[in-house]
């Protein structure tokens, strides 16, 4: 490899982290700002608004009708969609009742039994129980948990649909491109807007409530989304996840800034023991580009 190969390498590694980094505070302080309006929609009602304009606007930037979708992805592309439609309507309802950082720490925890499945390795092991540690200890197990056990339940689904949106995103990408996003949030519109609907009705033509989706809808998925299957085609499957476990942190962040929500130092506890989970088993996860991980 020459110095040009070496410095284009380079380029699209520093492109690739700013890429996650950027979609990590996106669609954080976007989730914060969507909470603020849940006692006028409810979390089904701001999903499917969040879910439908993200859909419009993906739609008209990228216009992937112009592009044939290749025989075989039909399936996948669906799949994607769904798992993509159910991952923020879940998150979304368990937002509504416990704090963004416990949430999206316990939901990280999706994605990170993907990186473990199969684990071999004693310091995979490590990670494993450091990821039980934190879950354990944010599960309402105890008398005097704070945490409503219902949002705990939705944070987990929301996990399993990250964990497949994971295995369907990669699969898609090498084969659609970035259009993927595009055709998986019209899936996901389709699947979770008859859900917002019947929850908030004709609140969702509103002309303020559309504005406010609309801002909500570039925060929380347009742009991050856009960025997330960028970044997996230019950066290595273990530096993807490293930059990814930062999100319980830089979701509780955006919770205390814009909600003023905080938490207890036994839930930051539990937090960095997800994080440090994630972060380890990424690190040890090999050094393959992320889009080729996907199971053939």
């Amino acid at each position: 490899m020459d110095r040009h190969d070496g410095q284009d390498g380079d380029r699209a590694a520093l492109l690739g982290a700013g890429a996650v980094l950027a979609s990590l505070i996106s669609v954080n302080f976007g989730a914060a700002f969507a909470k603020t309006i849940f006692p006028l929609l409810g979390a089904a009602g701001v999903a499917a608004l969040r879910i439908s304009l993200a859909a419009v606007l993906l739609w008209l930037l990228r216009r992937p009708w112009r592009w044939s979708v290749p025989v075989g992805a039909g399936w996948w592309l669906a799949g994607y969609g769904a798992t993509l439609g159910l991952m923020n309507l879940c998150i979304y309802l368990a937002f509504e009742r416990i704090p963004l950082g416990v949430a999206i720490a316990i939901e990280v925890v999706g994605p990170l039994a993907v990186v473990l499945f199969g684990a071999r390795r004693p310091r995979d092991f490590c990670w494993l129980a450091a990821a039980v540690a934190g879950l354990l200890l944010l599960l309402p197990l105890r008398s005097d948990a704070p945490l409503d056990p219902v949002g705990v339940a939705f944070a987990c689904a929301a996990g399993l649909c990250w964990a497949l949106y994971i295995v369907a995103g990669k699969r898609v990408s090498g084969v659609v491109g970035g259009d993927a996003v595009a055709w998986g949030m019209l899936a996901a519109a389709i699947l979770v807007l008859p859900l917002g609907v019947a929850h908030a009705g004709a609140a969702l033509l509103s002309p303020g409530v559309l504005l406010v989706g609309l801002v909500i809808a570039i925060l929380s998925s347009a742009l991050p989304y856009s960025l997330e299957m960028e970044a997996m085609r230019r950066l290595p499957a273990h530096v993807f996840g490293l930059l990814v476990s930062a999100s319980p942190a830089v979701g509780a962040l955006a919770g205390f800034i814009v909600l003023g929500e905080r938490l207890t130092p036994l839930q930051w506890i539990a937090i960095a023991c997800i994080m440090a989970a994630s972060a380890g088993s990424a690190l040890t996860a090999g050094h393959k580009p992320a889009i080729e991980d996907a199971p053939q």
